[in-house]
C-alpha cells in the first residue's frame, strides 16, 4: 500500500492518500518505455529543415581561375562547397512520411507504468485545492521550497474536466519560475512524466489519477 503526502500551498504536510498496491503493478517492460519514448520524440520533428545543392545556389558558371598556370588546384564552379556562399554537401532535406507509429495499450501501459514508478518514489504529491484569486509567484516559490522541489523540474497536474480559466492565476504564478510545467491530465505522456523530477498534483485530480492507473 503507497502512501501520497497531502500538501496545502504553505507546504505544510496535512495528511496522507493511500493508493492500492494493484494499481502500481503495472507490467511494462523497459525497452517498451524505450521504446515509445523514442517514437514521442521522432514524431515532434518537423523534417522541414532544407538547404541548397551546388545546382541550385544562385551563382555563376565561370571558372574561378584558369585551369593551368596559376599553380592552385583546379576549380570548375564558384557553387562547389568549399567556397563561400556555395551548395551543401550531403545536407537536410525537407522529408515526409516519417510518422512512427505508437501502439495504443503500449502507450497507456508506458504513461501508466512511469506515474507508479514516480509514486514508488515518492516523488508525487498532492496539493490541497487552493484558489488564487491574482497570481502569487512567491507563494508558488514557498511552496516548492516547503515541498523539497525547489530548483527541480516540476510538473504540476489539473484535473481534466477542469476549466483552464479557474487556473489562470495559478498558471500566470508557475511562469516565472523555471522549469515548471503546468498540464492537465489527460493531455500528458510519457516524456513530461520522465523528465520530471517532482510531479504536484491536485487534490481534484486524485481520482482521475486513480482510473488512470486502472488502465
Amino acid at each position: 500500500m503507497a502512501e501520497l503526502l497531502k500538501r496545502n500551498i504553505a507546504g505544510e504536510q496535512t495528511g496522507k492518500i493511500t493508493v492500492d498496491d494493484e494499481l502500481l503493478s503495472i507490467t511494462a517492460c523497459p525497452q517498451m518505455i524505450k521504446d515509445y519514448l523514442v517514437a514521442l520524440r521522432a514524431n515532434q520533428r518537423q523534417w522541414s529543415a532544407n538547404t541548397k545543392g551546388r545546382s541550385e545556389v544562385n551563382h555563376s558558371n565561370k571558372k574561378p581561375h584558369a585551369q593551368k598556370g596559376t599553380g592552385k588546384a583546379r576549380q570548375g564552379s564558384l557553387a562547389s562547397p568549399q567556397f563561400r556562399g556555395g551548395g551543401r554537401v550531403f545536407a537536410p532535406k525537407p522529408k515526409f512520411m516519417q510518422h512512427v507509429r505508437i501502439n495504443q495499450k503500449e502507450r497507456r501501459a508506458a504513461i501508466r507504468r512511469l506515474v507508479a514508478e514516480k509514486i514508488l518514489e515518492g516523488k508525487l504529491v498532492v496539493l490541497e485545492a487552493e484558489k488564487f484569486e491574482k497570481p502569487q509567484t512567491k507563494k508558488i516559490s514557498n511552496f516548492l521550497a516547503k515541498a523539497g522541489a525547489e530548483g527541480k523540474r516540476v510538473l504540476f497536474l489539473a484535473e481534466g474536466q477542469a476549466d483552464r480559466e479557474s487556473y489562470r492565476a495559478m498558471t500566470l504564478s508557475m511562469r516565472n519560475i523555471p522549469k515548471l510545467h503546468f498540464k492537465f491530465l489527460p493531455t500528458i505522456n510519457g516524456y513530461d512524466l520522465a523528465l520530471s523530477s517532482e510531479i504536484i498534483i491536485f487534490e481534484s485530480a486524485v481520482e482521475q489519477l486513480k482510473q488512470l492507473l486502472k488502465g
